[in-house]
């Protein structure tokens, strides 16, 4: 066993002791206590020009086997998401293969997909009502057309639209009378993205729950589920509370979901989270352990990735991607440490330092000493050294 080397912001450095692999086992058969998707991230190809304002150049081996990786545990993935860069580096093309690809994907495996559709295939900014309605649909279409579920996400378009919670009711009636079959309703914060800060009508959450509750109820045969990531366990508490029967509360709440997915009195939130794509088999482990009726367990499992996952999603939130890519590096799911629009970048070397002293600790390193090798490494790199 070897040692971590660790550095903070002032450049000091010190040691942890690596720790062993948590030898977690992947599941025989469903999950069935929770319903549980991981918001996974795409791999580019090391050697394409990714740099900022580029198209994204995808490996599309590496992106489609850190998905096989999220089924083998028993979860399902959330593509084409916020995690994916969207609305961050992956463009519309970008969007409509990694549907494609993943939707063909999920079939060869026999994985629970469900897909992100928003209104990004937009060139302009600033688009009347009738426009965002028709930019959702045709994303909707394509999306049942390759197989994939569907998430219906926030959209920037919309917001800048939107006069009052009147728009963003007709706006969802129309959408969502064209879709097929039930969708998964999404509402992100201002955390993960200042443009949606208004989002439903209002900058009050309870304003906003208020037009989230009357829309689903309005359209209760073709809306799932709700996934709320307002890093508030308290407002998602009180929608989850009046949803309907036949909608799910999916926490989005990558700080708070431990509590939320346990739950209390009966009711619980089920689980779309971007924090699950860095911690695959912990997710997994703990899911097991809620399976068998064992809470103790699962909170031992689950309870210490909490940190980890703050960590990775401190503020600024929106670049959090960098964290799932950074641990996915270093747990060999890819060759290299690199992301789409050159957003590797986007968060300090005492930050990741951070990480690997979490990850280190929760149990979230797959292989102990690749990561230690690899962390080691870019230490080198950046003339940090024993």
């Amino acid at each position: 066993m070897s040692d971590l080397l660790l550095v903070d912001a002032v450049g000091a450095t010190s040691t942890a002791p690596l720790a062993d692999a948590p030898g977690y086992t992947r599941p025989t058969g469903p999950l069935t206590s929770r319903v549980a998707y991981a918001a996974a991230h795409v791999v580019p190809r090391a050697t394409a020009d990714n740099t900022p304002g580029s198209p994204a150049d995808i490996d599309w081996d590496a992106t489609l086997a850190f998905r096989r990786h999220v089924w083998s545990w028993g979860l399902g993935v959330a593509d084409a998401m916020d995690t994916a860069q969207r609305n961050m580096g992956l463009d519309a093309q970008a969007v409509r293969e990694l549907i494609t690809r993943s939707a063909q994907a999920a079939r060869e495996e026999g994985g629970a997909l469900v897909v992100g559709v928003n209104t990004d295939n937009l060139e302009q900014e600033s688009v009347s009502l009738d426009t965002v309605i028709d930019a959702y649909k045709q994303q909707l279409h394509f999306t049942e057309d390759a197989g994939a579920g569907v998430v219906l996400m926030a959209s920037r378009h919309l917001a800048r639209a939107a006069q009052s919670a009147d728009d963003y009711r007709r706006v969802y009636r129309e959408v969502l009378a064209a879709a097929s079959t039930p969708v998964v309703l999404h509402w992100l914060g201002s955390a993960f993205d200042p443009s949606l800060a208004d989002y439903f009508g209002s900058t009050d959450s309870t304003a906003a729950s208020a037009t989230v509750l009357e829309i689903i109820a309005e359209n209760s045969a073709k809306v799932s589920g709700i996934k709320m990531s307002l890093l508030d366990p308290f407002a998602e508490i009180e929608v989850r509370a009046q949803l309907p029967e036949t909608a799910r509360m999916f926490t989005g709440d990558d700080f708070n979901y431990v509590g939320l997915i346990a739950g209390t009195g009966g009711a619980h939130s089920d689980a779309l989270l971007g924090a699950f794509a860095a911690l695959a088999p912990s997710a997994s482990a703990a899911i097991q352990a809620l399976d068998a009726g064992d809470r103790g367990e699962y909170e031992s499992i689950l309870g210490p990735t909490e940190d980890l996952s703050r960590q990775i999603f401190a503020a600024p939130t929106f670049y959090y991607k960098t964290g799932v890519a950074f641990l996915s590096w270093l747990n060999g799911h890819q060759e290299a440490f690199s992301m789409v629009g050159g957003l590797h970048s986007a968060r300090s070397l005492p930050h990741l330092s951070e990480i690997v002293r979490l990850a280190n600790r929760s149990g979230a390193l797959e292989q102990p000493e690749l990561a230690a090798h690899r962390w080691h490494a870019l230490l080198a790199l950046n003339g940090v050294a024993r």
